[in-house]
């Protein structure tokens, strides 16, 4: 043994004594450096994510760790929902989370973060499962959710954190139509209560730590589908833009929500033509995607204003480019092919259509 092994073994034993010391109440242990990496991943700027994740763990715990690493691939797919290249590796992470979180709780029950980490991995796992049209697959998690945050709870009523879970799931099950309802009878789940639920999750996004940020993007969403409350839904989505401001994610969806929700598509042309810009200047993250993204919702508006003369070189800087999001090729396509429909160019949109069927 060499003269230095005694002293790793001693910091590698002072390392995981420190993991195995619960957090103080309403806290996560590790929770700085845990949120330091959910914030690059909410940023999009997914190699620092990484780099703050390695270096959190350890001494964050394990579940955690693994749990991290699959919501930052999350983050990386609400940017291109429709791209699956990294739905593998999501599925391996938060499966390896799910299962960390199991065993740390069965070593340490009495650990209200430990609960919280298996609750919200099978939240992230519903998750994706919604958004890859398995919805049956999604509400079997609902009660696994609902359990551990319930015992997170339980074991610490200060962990403001557990509440975004369990408000979503209040909310979604207080809410949902009367087939789902059938549906959540079949499976067993608990009743929900919408108003119980909506309050968990604005005190969640008030009051937590490590999931104040992902409250107020979920809000949003409640604010928007459901309770009519469009400028709060914006003024939500304004404050994430704030705070990530490297994320071509927020800008995207302030301008959408001006666009079909407020009934203001030249704040909305505003919005998408200051995106571009950034994207153009590398002031964002992804800039390929939201340049893409912003060229394709300028033509749309500048047609809607019947001037599709000056949407045409916005697909032209579409069409053809490598690293485009998924389907934004052959819409642009297909929006050129309306365009010279309806200008008269048969030959050009009959090429368009047909490329768009082929994209």
């Amino acid at each position: 043994m060499t003269r230095a092994a005694p002293v790793v073994a001693c910091l590698l034993a002072v390392v995981i004594a420190a993991a195995a010391q619960p957090p103080p109440r309403g806290a996560l242990a590790g929770g700085d450096r845990l949120a330091a990496v959910y914030d690059a991943a909410l940023n999009a700027d997914f190699a620092e994510a990484e780099r703050q994740r390695l270096a959190a763990c350890p001494p964050a715990p394990a579940p955690a760790c693994q749990l991290l690493a699959a919501l930052t691939i999350w983050w990386r797919l609400q940017l291109d929902p429709g791209d699956r290249q990294h739905d593998a590796a999501f599925e391996r992470e938060v499966t390896g989370a799910i299962d960390a979180a199991r065993r740390a709780t069965a070593a340490a029950p009495d650990r209200a973060d430990l609960w919280f980490h298996l609750g919200a991995a099978h939240g992230a796992r519903a998750q994706w499962l919604g958004l890859r049209g398995d919805s049956l697959a999604a509400a079997r998690e609902g009660r696994a959710i609902k359990q551990a945050l319930e015992r997170a709870l339980a074991l610490d009523p200060a962990l403001d954190d557990a509440r975004f879970g369990l408000g979503l799931y209040q909310y979604y099950a207080g809410t949902a139509p009367r087939l789902l309802r059938m549906l959540r009878w079949l499976l067993l789940l608990p009743g929900g209560n919408r108003a119980a639920g909506l309050a968990m999750l604005e005190r969640a996004h008030d009051a937590g730590g490590l999931v104040s940020s992902e409250a107020a993007y979920q809000l949003h969403a409640i604010y928007l589908w459901y309770e009519g409350r469009f400028t709060d839904a914006r003024a939500l989505i304004d404050a994430l833009a704030r705070r990530y401001p490297q994320s071509p994610l927020f800008p995207q969806v302030r301008a959408t929500i001006d666009d079909v929700y407020l009934n203001d598509p030249a704040e909305s042309r505003r919005g998408w033509e200051a995106l571009l810009a950034a994207a153009r200047a590398d002031r964002v993250h992804e800039p390929v995607l939201a340049e893409a993204r912003a060229r394709l919702a300028i033509a749309s508006h500048l047609d809607r204003l019947d001037e599709s003369d000056r949407a045409l070189p916005h697909l032209a800087a579409i069409i053809g480019r490598a690293g485009l999001p998924h389907g934004v090729e052959a819409q642009a396509r297909l929006l050129g092919g309306r365009i010279h429909d309806r200008l008269g160019d048969r030959a050009l949109a009959d090429a368009d259509y047909a490329a768009a069927v082929a994209a």
